[in-house]
């Protein structure tokens, strides 16, 4: 492999990873131009329906008579179709920039290998698979979305050094295990996400509000599970500020900004159901925060792409155990603000193209 490419393409990964907030559920990508070895322009996809990475590119270069002997470095195939904007293959040719290193082949139908076709039909050098995997990676969202046709699924909870999430109660404040400092990792958690989930159990006992205040970003839509409308409707989650979905049994008469949607077989068909819907909503990602039965279905169900578990050095020595686990990949550990960090991941994905 050619250490050149993979240093240009890496930069492409690094700069899309700028769009992580804003450019779903179109995919984060990333772009270079470089002439006689010298980076020339540079761009990443900023926003959903604004300009593409190699739009961005493209426009950067100061002296576009460069162009036309230069290589454009791509994390993801260019788009070979009208959609918010004209198609980025289009505009390649256009310019007559004569070479192409993408990174992996958008696994979205509409472009599916015709942006490549195109370009060499153009008589384009074009090179495909530089740091592959990693581009993959970088699209994971968006794959599992397209290909598996369900929300991209984190799980996340914080637990004590002895394993358990909460004391065991019916009322009164939740054990903070979380510090000031990892509690905003949770609310950056938030905004990189479309959506966010949790049970009844902690909507009552918590009333949590699931927004961003500790973060900048937009806050995801929030998903509530209230299978006997038992929850107040006083709680901050209905509170109107953030469109809200609650699942239940029983139909129930909207609230501002909350849809309520029934679900006849509620055991068996919750899960689906909400996957369904979120796919058909276009959210590409949730966020399930808890509790610990809401996790453990999740995790019975096989239905996660990646877990974040914070580790707090308090000691609880009884409540509300961790949810049961045994995870067959290998996890990494990280530290951060004095905190240990699990992250489990299913990564690679299999190519189900």
């Amino acid at each position: 492999m050619n250490s050149e490419e993979e240093k240009y393409m890496l930069r492409c990964i690094r700069l899309a990873q700028n769009g992580l907030c804003n450019a779903a559920p179109n995919p984060m990508v990333g772009a270079v131009i470089v002439c006689d070895g010298r980076i020339i322009g540079e761009g990443y996809h900023v926003r959903c329906g604004e300009a593409h990475a190699e739009v961005n590119a493209i426009r950067s270069v100061k002296d576009p008579s460069l162009l036309k002997r230069s290589t454009i470095y791509v994390s993801l195939e260019p788009c070979s179709h009208y959609g918010k904007t004209p198609p980025c293959a289009d505009l390649i040719i256009e310019k007559q920039i004569p070479r192409i290193v993408i990174g992996c082949q958008d696994p979205f139908s509409k472009v599916a290998g015709r942006g490549i076709q195109k370009l060499k039909e153009a008589g384009r050098e074009v090179i495909v698979g530089i740091l592959e995997a990693e581009c993959r990676q970088l699209i994971r969202r968006f794959v599992t979305f397209h290909t598996l046709q369900r929300p991209y699924i984190t799980l996340k909870w914080a637990e004590s050094a002895d394993g358990y999430i909460d004391l065991a109660r019916t009322d009164g404040q939740p054990v903070i295990l979380s510090s000031p400092w990892t509690s905003m990792l949770v609310h950056k958690r938030r905004a990189e996400h479309s959506a966010i989930l949790v049970g009844t159990h902690t909507a009552r006992l918590d009333n949590p509000s699931l927004n961003v205040r500790h973060w900048y970003g937009r806050p995801p839509v929030r998903i509530v599970l209230d299978r006997k409308l038992t929850l107040s409707p006083d709680l901050h989650l209905f509170d109107g500020s953030v469109p809200t979905l609650v699942f239940t049994e029983s139909p129930h008469a909207p609230l501002p900004h909350v849809e309520y949607i029934p679900i006849s077989d509620y055991h068996r068909d919750l899960l689906p159901k909400i996957m369904h819907t979120l796919y058909m909503r276009g959210l590409q990602s949730l966020l399930v925060e808890g509790g610990s039965r809401t996790l453990q279905s999740f995790i019975d169900a096989g239905l996660w792409d990646e877990i974040f578990v914070e580790e707090s050095p308090l000691l609880l020595h009884s409540g509300v155990k961790t949810p049961e686990f045994k995870a067959e990949q290998p996890f990494i550990t990280e530290h951060a603000f004095g905190r240990n960090f699990r992250h489990y991941t299913t990564f690679p994905l299999p190519n189900h193209a």
